[in-house]
């Protein structure tokens, strides 16, 4: 399976250093070099404080405190750390109150080698969290940035870090983009571990799998892999690691960074993996074989491999009656085609196409579009990117104005426009109807391609009539046919039609009909549940053949 055609840019040289959290809650691993040289340390304290010092330019945030140890008499000691990603009472209670308090440990008489003082703090004084023994300067640098405290020793070529990360992080709250009436109201937050250990707590499992790279050499931004082994397919995970080993830039700000190197396409409208901030839909995915990619600092995991129906799927359809959700799924993907072509066909029809009408409603249209200096397909378009404009200003406007501007917008100029005869009183009706169908798509990437779309479609309208409109859509069926997420084809389980796999696609059966896995986890395990339907229901079906129960 090859990378994008977009990717091919990329350097194999990988980032700077992996590392495996099997069956982890989501615990940092202990810092990772992620520069080519190896500078010894020196065995004076005050030359490594001074070096580091150098490296980060004497900057205000670098954080140096002298101190020393009872346990380690006539020993100096000195402790560092970057104030703001570190928690400072953590540092001050289990690092500097234990050194200072040690006097009933004498782990260290006069004589004794500081490389052996340096195992002792480690194993008898600072025993709380994650602590390694770092011999290079590069390997301190890396300690630091990743939120850890350094021990520094007088006469080691040894330093002591000690993790300590911490500092000011986002409380877990409800969505924003991805609200939902019944189901569980927490989404993601920046925080790696707590995003990994949301997605712990529902599944309960030692066969979840994390693991754990970093990404940017610069950045040095931790990047989880989250997989079920045993379900997942082997050599899905194995592309999906290649990709992100592949990944060499300087920084990794945000999941979307990650998203643009790892896509399988990038010359496309529409998305081949789906960016969520629920845990619930996460551990959902994960349980029928997709894989997970969560990054430090980004509330939005993406899951892969999806197909395109899966962006017309709400979490909220899993934890109602099928039924209802089924309806909801056909409600969603109509909206989509009429966000695509509502517009175009009444381009189409007013331009090339008036025999179409009832005579009526031609009247009722030719006595609206009387006087108006444009034809229809630059109607359209004004409006249309007038809407897009009202759009983005009420996305980026302050959220306590932003509505309202965007709705006393909307009518002003509405009703501007039609009274000063720029635009027919019809055309706003559509435009209007279109946008309202744009926000029904659960996946905001998915509406943005139609939005993108729509212009297309308007476009060839008016330039062939509905010539153009089917032309748009046999170029758009083929390019979709031939988009694929991680080897999995974009328009599945429909092209190609995979039996079985169509329960959970445009409608959602019972719970109870749908006994195996989506088809991506085919070479995995693909049973979803015990027994195919409850004893009531295999009654019931029974009955329904004629058979007696």
């Amino acid at each position: 399976m090859s990378a994008s055609k977009g990717n091919k840019g990329r350097s194999a040289a990988g980032s700077s250093g992996g590392a495996r959290q099997g069956n982890s809650s989501g615990t940092k691993p202990p810092p990772l070099g992620r520069r080519v040289t190896a500078t010894p340390l020196s065995l004076s304290l005050a030359a490594n404080a001074h070096a580091i010092r150098t490296q980060f330019s004497d900057s205000a945030d670098l954080r140096l405190r002298m101190t020393s140890s009872p346990a380690a008499p006539g020993v100096r000691l000195a402790v560092l750390y970057l104030q703001g990603i570190v928690d400072e009472s953590n540092i001050r209670e289990n690092i500097l109150d234990k050194l200072q308090s040690a006097s009933g440990i004498e782990i260290a008489p006069r004589g004794s080698k500081a490389g052996d003082i340096c195992s002792c703090l480690r194993s008898e004084v600072i025993t709380s969290g994650l602590t390694e023994s770092v011999t290079t300067l590069e390997r301190a640098l890396d300690a630091l940035l990743l939120g850890c405290c350094l021990v520094l020793i007088d006469g080691s070529g040894e330093v002591l870090a000690a993790e300590a990360s911490g500092g000011s992080v986002r409380a877990i709250a409800e969505p924003t983009s991805q609200t939902v009436i019944r189901g569980p109201q927490q989404g993601f937050t920046e925080s790696l571990s707590t995003s990994i250990g949301q997605i712990r707590r529902i599944i309960r499992s030692e066969q979840l799998i994390v693991e754990t790279q970093r990404i940017g050499r610069q950045t040095c931004t931790e990047v989880s892999l989250i997989y079920m082994k045993g379900t997942a397919r082997p050599e899905m995970v194995d592309e999906a690691r290649r990709r992100l080993s592949e990944i060499d830039v300087d920084g990794i700000v945000d999941s979307g960074y990650i998203e643009e190197y790892i896509q399988d396409k990038t010359f496309t409208f529409f998305p081949t993996l789906i960016s969520s901030e629920r845990p619930d839909q996460a551990a959902a995915y994960l349980l029928e074989g997709h894989f997970a990619i969560i990054v430090d600092g980004s509330p939005f995991a993406l899951l892969a491999p999806v197909t395109f129906f899966r962006f017309f799927q709400s979490p909220e359809d899993y934890y109602q009656r099928f039924d209802i959700a089924s309806f909801l799924r056909i409600i969603r993907m109509s909206a989509f085609l009429i966000t695509l072509h509502l517009p175009a066909i009444y381009i189409a029809i007013t331009t090339f196409h008036q025999e179409m009408m009832p005579t009526n409603l031609l009247i009722s249209l030719s006595a609206q579009r009387e006087g108006v200096p444009f034809p229809a397909l630059v109607e359209a378009l004004i409006m249309e990117l007038t809407f897009e404009v009202l759009r983005e200003a009420g996305v980026r406007m302050p959220k306590v104005i932003g509505p309202a501007i965007s709705i006393v917008g909307a009518l002003v100029i509405g009703t501007a426009t039609v009274q000063a005869g720029l635009v027919s009183a019809a055309m706003v009706i559509i435009v209007a109807f279109t946008a309202i169908s744009s926000f029904v798509a659960p996946q905001i990437n998915i509406a943005n391609a139609a939005r993108l779309m729509r212009f297309l479609f308007m476009i060839s309208a008016g330039m062939f009539g509905f010539f153009g409109i089917i032309s748009i859509d046999l170029i758009l069926i083929i390019h979709l046919a031939g988009l694929h997420s991680f080897g999995v084809p974009y328009l599945s389980p429909m092209a190609p039609w995979i039996k079985g796999s169509w329960r959970d696609t445009i409608l959602r059966m019972p719970r109870w009909s749908m006994k195996l896995r989506p088809a991506i986890a085919q070479n995995g395990n693909r049973k979803r549940q015990a027994s195919g339907q409850p004893e009531e229901q295999q009654k019931t079906d029974q009955q329904l053949k004629g058979k007696k129960p």
